[in-house]
């Protein structure tokens, strides 16, 4: 049989590629001062400047917890996560694509194959504390506390016919009380969490920390790519082309991903509501993807831990800077994954590629490679970005450029808005559209004429297509092709 496929063999794999990996057994704080080093060393993103693109880091010597190290920049670049899937990094977008349709299911193994549930700590047992068991950082001196960033939360339906995982930030606010936000109508676990709240019933859930790629990257797949009911974890398994193991819970009637570091188990709380930062106060929650601190949330719901349970052998936490090119792969690939699925349908061939860049934090922003063949085609590319607004309500930012453009390079895509478009014809702004709440600039104030409540916005196409009966007038500059060129670098 092949060997298990979870972090721990991803690692092994990653520390054979130069500059990938590092890891440092000088002694780090989580609070604050962890994601405050790696903020230099390959946060990258939307972070605030300087940063860069690094290695992932795996932090040895965690102040106050001795047994456990702490992970975090693993999928902070995309070549990175190319070579983790053994894939082009270029084309993850078509692969996650072609994960969805071809799903490979979860299987249930046994207590003795579930290294999650090696060491278990009971809410029952006297010296129970989360915060202690859980390194989990907190990202900034302003943050309302420790944050689980990539935790999987597990959940299913009442009549458990229809189960999901997604990942949401969830703050630990006491010794067995964690606040979790549902962003409201955007997933299927608040879904579930709705129809056990009607019934006041708590809902049982588990949280799993130290996943592959795969699971992570794949867990962040929405509706309409994957519908009500679709478990991603499906689409993890067709990505490492092996089952995602799970395990009963301990405490729970509910799954737990059997390979994880750590599992987190307990109870959505009917009718319970908690202020986020109610342990700081500084009415700060953590930094978000589009670069700025999230507001504290007055009323999030509360999961009441049951369990913590965790491998024996220096369990890995993982951690994710909210802002860093690492959200920018786990939920921009499955975007570009969501609108490829859309186009082709709708366009078939006309859109070559999709890139979420950094500079959307992965939801914002998508640039569109168009494929314009014969006069026809000429309009195409508006109907393409209209297409990934409806695959995406999140996205804001569409920019369409031919296919001789690396979307890849934003120089290379800049240069399209330089040499091939006029504003006064080439820009589509569509007001009064539904997006993400963690925009800034999308509160009433900014806009009263097209805004009524936050998390509205004006969204916008950037037209870098050239028409196609102009299309000779703009041939690049034609270089010699010399194919062993690096052999004037030996």
């Amino acid at each position: 049989m092949a060997d298990k496929y979870d972090l721990r063999s991803v690692l092994a794999e990653l520390k054979q590629l130069p500059g990938q990996y590092h890891e440092t057994d000088v002694e780090v704080d989580p609070e604050a001062e962890l994601s405050g080093v790696y903020r230099y060393i390959g946060a990258g993103g939307t972070v605030q400047r300087p940063t860069q693109e690094g290695p992932a880091m795996m932090f040895n010597n965690v102040k106050g917890f001795a047994q456990t190290r702490v992970l975090i920049g693993l999928m902070a670049s995309r070549k990175r996560v190319g070579a983790m899937f053994h894939h082009d990094y270029k084309t993850l977008g078509q692969f996650l694509n072609e994960s969805v349709s071809n799903p490979v299911w979860p299987q249930m193994v046994t207590e003795a194959e579930a290294p999650a549930h090696e060491v278990i700590h009971r809410a029952t047992d006297a010296d129970f504390d989360i915060r202690k068991l859980v390194a989990a950082p907190t990202n900034t001196p302003q943050d309302a506390g420790p944050y689980i960033t990539v935790g999987v939360v597990l959940g299913s339906n009442m009549d458990k016919s229809k189960s999901d995982v997604t990942i949401h930030r969830m703050v630990l606010e006491d010794k067995d009380k964690i606040g979790i936000y549902i962003m409201p109508g955007g997933r299927h676990i608040g879904a579930f969490a709705e129809e056990y709240e009607k019934a006041n019933q708590p809902m049982p859930i588990t949280i799993s920390i130290g996943l592959d790629p795969a699971i992570t990257i794949g867990a962040t797949f929405e509706p309409p790519t994957t519908p009500f009911g679709y478990n991603e974890l499906g689409v993890a398994g067709a990505i490492r082309q092996q089952a995602v193991d799970l395990v009963a819970g301990v405490t729970v009637d509910e799954k737990a991903i059997a390979r994880s570091e750590y599992t987190l188990e307990g109870y959505i709380m009917p009718n319970e509501r908690i202020q986020e930062d109610i342990n700081t106060h500084t009415g700060k929650a953590m930094p978000e993807f589009p670069g700025y601190d999230g507001d504290a949330n007055p009323a999030l719901q509360v999961i009441k831990v049951t369990a913590v349970t965790h491998r024996k052998d220096k369990p890995i936490m993982q951690s994710v800077i909210g802002p860093s090119e690492e959200h920018v792969s786990m939920a921009g690939i499955p975007t570009e994954a969501s609108i490829l699925q859309l186009v082709d349908r709708a366009i078939p061939g006309k859109v070559l590629n999709v890139y979420n860049p950094p500079a959307g934090g992965g939801k914002l922003m998508s640039i569109l490679q168009i494929h314009k063949e014969n006069e026809a085609d000429e309009g195409i590319q508006r109907q393409a970005a209209l297409l990934a607004f409806s695959a995406f309500k999140e996205l804001k930012t569409v920019i369409l450029v031919d296919d001789d453009v690396d979307i890849f390079d934003m120089n290379d895509v800049i240069w399209t808005m330089n040499t091939r478009f006029q504003a006064d014809q080439d820009l589509m702004v569509l007001p009064g559209m539904r997006n993400h709440p963690l925009d800034p600039s999308e509160r009433p104030q900014y806009d009263p004429k097209s805004i009524r409540v936050r998390g509205m916005s004006s969204k916008l196409v950037i037209d870098g297509t050239v028409p196609f009966d102009m299309k000779d007038q703009f041939e690049r500059a034609q270089f010699m092709e010399v194919k062993d060129w690096e052999k004037y670098l030996k």
